[in-house]
C-alpha cells in the first residue's frame, strides 16, 4: 500500500499522532469550531476514521464570545500508564501584544471516553504538549509567549516537570531548553526519547509557507542543553515551491510496531487563478491545513531524516505491518436528520448545538434564528469541512421569515468576516425572495454586498420549499435555486473561493488558521425568533482534479500545478 497525502483532507491541522498497540491516533486543531478536537483512527496510516469529537460538552470546553481562529490550538494526544492523555490549550486573544490562553488536561482510559473534568494546567504558551519520561516522570513542553515589545513574541521552548500526586505543575522546575534558531517563531513542541537520547521536534517560520520544522536533542533536559540538526530543516516547502504539498512543519513523531518511523504533518494544497503568478502570490489554500504523513529513516549520526527529502512527498510507502483499515471512499455525507443528534462531521460555532439554536430529528433540522453570520456569540449555524476542490452541496428548506433582517439557507463560510450566503428573506414589498449575500475583506468584520438588492427573484405564492445548491469548482463556486428540487436555476453569481482561504484573510486579520465550510444557517437579528426548517442536506465530493473532458477524479500528480 501507499499513503497518498494528505491522509486527513479539509482543515485537520496541528496533527499529534500516537501508537496504541496496533492503533494510530491522530489528533487535530479544532480552533473556534464545536466539538473540539477531532480523532481519527487508523491500523495502515493510509485509511482514517473519525471516531470521536472529545471535546463535546461545555464542561470541557466553553468558548463563547472567543475571536475567530481562537480556541483550541493544538491539541497533544499521548498514551501512559494505561489511559489517554489530552493536553489542550484555549485561546482568548489572537490580535495584538497578548495571547491570553488556557492549557487544559483531560484524560480517558478509551479514546471515545467518558473523559474527565478538565485540569487547568497554566498560560505560559500555547502548543503544550505532555512528555512521559522512561523513569515515570511527566513534562509539560510548550512553547513561550513573551507580551513584552522589546522582545521576540516566542521566547523559546519551556519545559516544566509535572507532578501526578497533585495533578499540577511545579513552576519551579520551569526551563527554556530550546531557544529555536534565527528561522524564529517556535512553537508545536514534541518530545521523545529514542535510544537514551532526547529529541525534541520543533515548529519554526510561523504557518505560512516558511514554515518548516527542525530537530535537536540532548542528552539532558537540562537548560540550553539541547543541539540543533545539521544539515537542517528537517522538513520545509520553503524551497521546495512546485510541491504539491507545502507549509509542512508542525507535527509528531510515531514508530510502527515493525520498527518504521513516520512523521505526521500539517500541510496545504495551494492553487493559483490562471491569471497570477505561481509563486507569488503561492497560491490560495481553501481547504485549510491538512494533515499529511512522511516516512523517516535516522542517519548514521542518529538524527531523522524526511524520506526522499525534506520537500516530503505525495505519496509514501506505507508501514510494512500496516493492516487494512476499512474506510469511506471519500468524505461525501447526505443527512435526512431521522437522528436526534448531530452527524459526527457537523460543528458548530464556538458553543454546542442546543435547542437554542433548534433541533433535529424526524426527517428535519430546525434553526431558530439568532445574530447574523458575523456574530460570535449567538448563531444558529451547522457546517462542515471543505474536503475536496471539487463538490456539489444541496438542501431543501422551508423558512417565511418576517422581515428582511431574518433569512435562512445555505453558507460557504470561512469565519465572521469572510462567507457569502444563499437565502429566503422578505422584501420592502413584503414578498418572500432570494438573496445572495457576501462579506469579505476590508472593515475589521468585513464589508458585505447583496448581490441581487431590489431585483432579488420572488418566490412564487404558495411555494412551500425552496432547494438550494452550491457548485464548488476549486477556483470559484456559484449558486443555484430551485422551486420543485429538479429545475435549478443560476443565479449568475460566480464567487472567488480564494476570499474563503487562510492565504486570503491573513491579509487583513491577525487570525487564518482554519479552513472553508459549507453548511446551514438561520438569522433573524430581529430577535422574533424566525424558525427554518431543512429537509436534508446533501455533500458529494466530485474528485480534486478536474479531467480535460469535464469528469472529476482524485489527483495522480504530485505537482501542484495538475
Amino acid at each position: 500500500m501507499q499513503i497518498q497525502n494528505p491522509v486527513l483532507p479539509g482543515f485537520n491541522s496541528d496533527p499529534s499522532i500516537i501508537r496504541v498497540g496496533d492503533t494510530y491516533y491522530i489528533a487535530t486543531s479544532t480552533f473556534e469550531w464545536f466539538p473540539g478536537v477531532r480523532i481519527h483512527a487508523s491500523q495502515d496510516l493510509v485509511h482514517w476514521n473519525l471516531v470521536k469529537n472529545v471535546l463535546d460538552t461545555t464542561t470541557l470546553l466553553d468558548m463563547k464570545g472567543n475571536p475567530s481562529s481562537g480556541g483550541i490550538w493544538a491539541p497533544d494526544l499521548s498514551y501512559a500508564d494505561g489511559k489517554f492523555w489530552l493536553i489542550f490549550t484555549d485561546v482568548k486573544i489572537t490580535d495584538g501584544s497578548f495571547k491570553d490562553m488556557k492549557n487544559y488536561l483531560t484524560t480517558a482510559e478509551s479514546i471515545e471516553g467518558p473523559w474527565s473534568d478538565p485540569i487547568l494546567v497554566n498560560g505560559v504558551g500555547f502548543d503544550a504538549s505532555l512528555f512521559h519520561d522512561d523513569d515515570g516522570r511527566k513534562y509539560l513542553v510548550q512553547q513561550t509567549w513573551d507580551h513584552r515589545e522589546y522582545h521576540h513574541p516566542f521566547d523559546g521552548i519551556t519545559l516544566t516537570e509535572f507532578d501526578t500526586s497533585t495533578m499540577k505543575l511545579k513552576p519551579e522546575t520551569a526551563r527554556t531548553i530550546w531557544e529555536g534558531t534565527e528561522v524564529k517563531l517556535v512553537e508545536g513542541p514534541h518530545l521523545y526519547k529514542i535510544k537514551g537520547q532526547y529529541y525534541l521536534f520543533a515548529a519554526e517560520g510561523g504557518t505560512i509557507f516558511t514554515h518548516q520544522e527542525v530537530v535537536a536533542r540532548s542528552q539532558s533536559l537540562d537548560a540550553l542543553s539541547f543541539e540543533r540538526e545539521p544539515e537542517g530543516p528537517f522538513l520545509t516547502n520553503f524551497d521546495t515551491p512546485n510541491a504539491y504539498l507545502q507549509k509542512q512543519g508542525h507535527g509528531a513523531l510515531v514508530d510502527t510496531p515493525g520498527g518504521e518511523w513516520y512523521y505526521a504533518s500539517l500541510s496545504a494544497r495551494p492553487w493559483n487563478h490562471p491569471t497570477e503568478s505561481a509563486t507569488d502570490p503561492r497560491g490560495w489554500s481553501t481547504l485549510g491545513r491538512e494533515s499529511s504523513i512522511q516516512k523517516v529513516e535516522w542517519d548514521e549520526a542518529g538524527w531523522p531524516r524526511v524520506v526522499g527529502g525534506h520537500g516530503g512527498s505525495t505519496f509514501v510507502e506505507a508501514p510494512k505491518d500496516a493492516i487494512l483499515t476499512d474506510a469511506p471512499a471519500d468524505h461525501s455525507q447526505h443527512d435526512d436528520f431521522t437522528d436526534e443528534k448531530l452527524d459526527i462531521n457537523w460543528n458548530t460555532l464556538r458553543v454546542p448545538f442546543t435547542e437554542k439554536m433548534g433541533h433535529t430529528g424526524a426527517g428535519k433540522l430546525v434553526l431558530r434564528g439568532q445574530g447574523s453570520l458575523a456574530n460570535t456569540f449567538d448563531l444558529s449555524l451547522i457546517a462542515r469541512r471543505w474536503q475536496a476542490f471539487y463538490f456539489d452541496a444541496e438542501t431543501k428548506v422551508k423558512f417565511d421569515p418576517y422581515s428582511y433582517q431574518a433569512m435562512a439557507g445555505l453558507t460557504n463560510y470561512y469565519n465572521h468576516s469572510h462567507w457569502s450566503f444563499i437565502f429566503i428573506t422578505k422584501n420592502d414589498d413584503g414578498q418572500n425572495v432570494i438573496e445572495v449575500g457576501e462579506n469579505k475583506g476590508g472593515l475589521r468584520n468585513g464589508s458585505y454586498t447583496s448581490y441581487f438588492k431590489d431585483d432579488a427573484p420572488v418566490i412564487p405564492e404558495g411555494t412551500e420549499y425552496v432547494w438550494f445548491k452550491s457548485e464548488n469548482r476549486k477556483e470559484s463556486y456559484t449558486y443555484y435555486y430551485s422551486f420543485d428540487g429538479q429545475n435549478w436555476i443560476a443565479t449568475g453569481i460566480t464567487l472567488d473561493a480564494a476570499v474563503l482561504s487562510d492565504d486570503y484573510v491573513v491579509r487583513e486579520y491577525g487570525g487564518f488558521f482554519t479552513g472553508a465550510y459549507v453548511g446551514l444557517a438561520a438569522v433573524d437579528y430581529s430577535g422574533y425568533d424566525s424558525t427554518a426548517e431543512f429537509d436534508f442536506f446533501d455533500y458529494k465530493e466530485l474528485g480534486d482534479y478536474q479531467e480535460a473532458d469535464g469528469s472529476y477524479s482524485w489527483k495522480k500528480s504530485e505537482s501542484r500545478f495538475y
